[in-house]
């Protein structure tokens, strides 16, 4: 065993006790001349820096300056080292002087300038500016209005993360609510309310909350940051900034305006007042507010004109910006006796018949008033204060005081001794009088009934597709009571065979002829004749004693012939929803469509251009045909053809709209796969890295990332996550060479279920001019060295190796998907070879 085993546990002997030496020997020796060395802070064990080596006449060397008792040259190898811990925050900088001496201690070389700059260490925890802060808000305060601010540093450097600051609400108390009341800046320190703050802090339920804020450094990024927390005692004051109680005006006010209506106020003195229009689009509003808040109306008001207003009233802070929601003022404008009665009409027409009965109605006079409605300002009184003819005797009719209402007092009207009567009419409010002018028509006594001119119109054919609005008939009645009064009027009415009211007719008023019109669409299916049984009949009821006989009566035969029609779909648009992972075969939906002559119907699918569907052509039931891809068509649209299976071979479209659903089925990846870095590192170098997803259903904010490959790229780099969709990445390892360098990361979406996959971030870590890597153009006839030439080969090996990694992956998972789809979708073994 030994014999197999000694050899390499010699050489791992070996190569420990190597190491261990290492450390106690300087990393670099050379010439004396001016030296720059960077140290971190912090380190108790001995630092080797530099070993120096001369030649005569130098014998031996003399270290000066910022020695501080830790910084010293062996006098024995001439080796410079720091033999104690140096402290950033204490000396950032020691500046020291070597001198090279002869055997008699002159010097002979120098003095050189010896830099070395001490590195920060995060060793240094971030303090609150005090052991406690208090602040006061207001309720129904604008969220993100900042009410208290708190402040923190860091003694370390600030250059680096190491004192970047990022502030936190850990908890507060009480806390009786599910959302977070109050927020905080993370970078500055601000704290306000949170729309909830906003909607539930109320300080006659609680006034006091205790905030614990925290700060850490790092960015907040890290495990290892420091923190610190202090306390925040928040006092809740009442609102004052409130809408005032309705305000009213009179009308037609005629003070010197403005003058004061109501009073806001902000809470804080200094605020700023505006009004703004609620009204979309804005307008012009009567009224203004001073720097007080108090409200003015600028100019008389008119209710007839606007009788509500409504408008916002602002408060603003020095810089023009909200401080809180604004409060509603609201102005009713009362009314005043300004406006007279109107007669709706210029003269009104009423009719009445001679033999009309004392104190029948005859009509109602209209008459408004623009005041107010249901005020005593608009109440009306009517009275006729004329009549002319005064035949056969004065006053035959009589108003209603209240109502307007005109009745026959008297009955004792003949149209052969006067036809027309002119009434004035008085109408008068509390203050106005107005005239309106009535005019009564005596009338014939309807004693004579419709007679058409024949009673049987026959039959007449009509086509089922006929239109709408087609006029199949003209009839004729006459009446011989006195013409163009509604006891001469006719009016047709279909009594029997038009259950449906399929048909109308109307009359034309100047020669009482009827026009039978179709009014609805025609269907030899269900109704092929109609036998139509038509009255005419007068507006104005008969006299006693006369009644409507079979003079009366005509009668009309509709035969509707058919007409071959194509079919017709239940719908006319169809709307589904499926995952676009549904297995092919999928059941889509059944399209259903019936002829109304009963022909057998076949389906079939039209502009299906991706192929993902299939229709049995007998009994329209869709089905998946392909594996669905949202991303590739997320509203999938094709056309449903029903043929009629006849000679003519009629058809009818539908329209389906397959509504194809995300499933988490892509892997994440960058939107940009290429950064660079500025050569030599300097220590703080970070590079944003954007992630997407083509999902919609995206799980950015769960992303997490983490670094592929072997030791060297763990020590190299290091990726932290800044949110769900950024990332930064940075180098590890200050001592990387100027080259190009391949990252791989692997992304996780957390999704349902969870996508992974693994990006190759290329790094150029180059040198640069403006913070550019700055390529040098080779001059002419100037050609690369070996080493260039070799360092350029690799680096093409390198990229032509990335990109034939890229391309056997994605062949590699696009193979998969498709196995995948082929055993899972498929119904049958031979289903797959029929889809089209």
């Amino acid at each position: 065993m030994f014999k197999w085993f000694g050899l390499p546990l010699l050489c791992l002997l070996v190569l420990q006790q190597v190491a261990c030496q290492s450390v106690n020997q300087p990393q670099f020796n050379g010439p004396l001349e001016d030296k720059t060395f960077y140290v971190e802070e912090g380190r108790l064990t001995t630092q080797y820096l530099y070993q120096f080596t001369f030649g005569p006449p130098v014998k031996s060397l003399r270290l000066t300056g910022d020695k501080d008792g830790v910084i010293e040259i062996s006098q024995k190898d001439w080796v410079l080292y720091v033999s104690g811990s140096l402290d950033w925050e204490v000396k950032k900088v020691y500046n020291l002087q070597l001198e090279g001496l002869d055997a008699n201690g002159n010097r002979v070389k120098g003095p050189y300038s010896i830099t070395i700059n001490v590195e920060d260490i995060n060793d240094n925890p971030p303090q609150f500016g005090q052991a406690k802060y208090t602040g006061k808000v207001r309720q129904n305060s604008r969220p993100g209005k900042p009410f208290v601010y708190v402040s923190a540093t860091d003694r370390d450097d600030p250059s680096t993360p190491h004192a970047q600051l990022s502030y936190s609400i850990d908890q507060y108390f009480p806390n009786h609510y599910k959302e977070m009341l109050f927020q905080i800046n993370n970078v500055t320190g601000a704290i306000s309310i949170t729309s909830a703050g906003a909607r539930y802090l109320d300080p006659s339920k609680e006034n006091t909350f205790t905030l614990v804020v925290g700060v850490n450094d790092m960015g907040g990024q890290s495990v290892n940051s420091f923190g610190s927390i202090t306390d925040v005692e928040v006092t809740v004051l009442e609102n004052i900034w409130k809408s005032p109680p309705l305000v009213t005006i009179l009308e037609n006010r005629t003070e010197a305006h403005p003058f004061a209506i109501a009073q806001v106020q902000w809470n804080d003195p200094g605020a700023k007042y505006e009004i703004a229009s609620k009204e979309k689009p804005p307008t012009n509003l009567p009224f203004m507010v001073d720097s007080n808040g108090t409200v003015y109306v600028t100019k008389p008001l008119d209710r007839e004109e606007k009788d509500m207003y409504s408008f916002f009233v602002f408060a603003k802070d020095e810089e023009g910006f909200p401080l809180a929601v604004p409060v509603t003022v609201n102005v009713s404008v009362q009314d005043i006796n300004d406006n007279p009665p109107v007669c709706d009409n210029a003269l009104t027409k009423f009719e009445v018949q001679e033999n009309e009965a004392a104190g029948n109605l005859i009509g109602t006079l209209r008459a408004s008033d623009r005041d107010e409605k249901g005020s005593i300002n608009s109440r009306l009184y009517f009275n006729i204060v004329d009549q002319h003819p005064k035949v056969p005797v004065d006053n035959l009719f009589r108003i209603e005081l209240g109502t307007g209402t005109v009745h026959l007092l008297k009955a004792a009207l003949n149209k052969q001794v006067v036809s027309n009567y002119s009434l004035k009419v008085e109408v008068t409010d509390p203050v106005f009088r107005t005239v309106c002018d009535v005019q009564i028509s005596v009338i014939d006594i309807n004693d004579r009934i419709p007679i058409f001119e024949k009673s049987d119109y026959g039959t007449v054919v009509l086509q089922e597709d006929d239109p709408v609005g087609t006029i199949i008939m003209e009839i004729q009645a006459t009446d011989a009571d006195h013409p163009f009064t509604g006891s001469s009027e006719i009016v047709y009415i279909i009594k029997k065979g038009d259950p449906d009211n399929t048909f109308s007719i109307v009359t034309d008023l100047k020669t009482n002829k009827g026009y039978v019109t179709i009014s609805k669409p025609l269907d030899f299916e269900t109704t092929p004749v109609y036998n139509l049984t038509i009255n005419a009949t007068n507006p104005e009821p008969l006299v006693a004693g006369v009644h409507y006989n079979s003079s009366s009566v005509a009668y009309l035969s509709v035969k509707v012939r058919d007409v071959d029609e194509a079919p017709v779909f239940n719908r006319t648009t169809y709307s589904v929803d499926r995952h676009e992972n549904v297995s092919v075969g999928n059941l889509v939906m059944t399209a259903m469509a019936f002829d109304p002559e009963g022909d057998q119907i076949r389906y079939a699918l039209k502009d299906n251009h991706r192929n993902w569907l299939r229709i049995d052509p007998l009994n329209g039931t869709i089905y998946t045909a392909a594996p669905l891809d949202r991303e590739t068509e997320h509203a999938y649209m094709v056309q449903i053809v029903a043929t009629e299976q006849t000679r003519a071979a009629q058809s009818s479209t539908a329209k389906l709209i397959l509504n194809v659903k995300d499933v988490n089925d892509n892997p994440p990846r960058l939107a940009m796969d290429f950064v660079f870095f500025c050569h030599p590192l300097q220590g703080n170098e970070t590079a944003k890295l954007e992630v997407t997803d083509p999902d919609v259903y995206s799980f950015i904010p769960k992303f997490t990332y983490s670094l592929m490959g072997g030791n060297t790229i763990q020590n190299n780099w290091n990726v932290s996550k800044l949110d769900g969709r950024y990332a930064y990445i940075s180098p590890k390892n200050l001592n990387l060479e100027e080259n190009v360098y391949v990252v791989p990361i692997k992304i996780n979406d957390n999704g349902r279920p969870p996508m992974e996959g693994v990006v190759y971030l290329t790094v150029n870590l180059c040198k640069c001019v403006e913070q550019r890597c700055f390529i040098e153009i080779e001059r002419e006839h100037h050609f690369p060295t070996v080493g260039m030439a070799i360092g350029i080969l690799f680096a093409v090996f390198a990229v032509i190796g990335l990109i034939l990694g890229i391309v056997f992956y994605r062949l590699k998972r696009k193979k998969e998907n498709e196995q995948k789809a082929s055993r899972t979708n498929a119904l049958n073994p031979n289903e797959l070879k029929n889809l089209t």
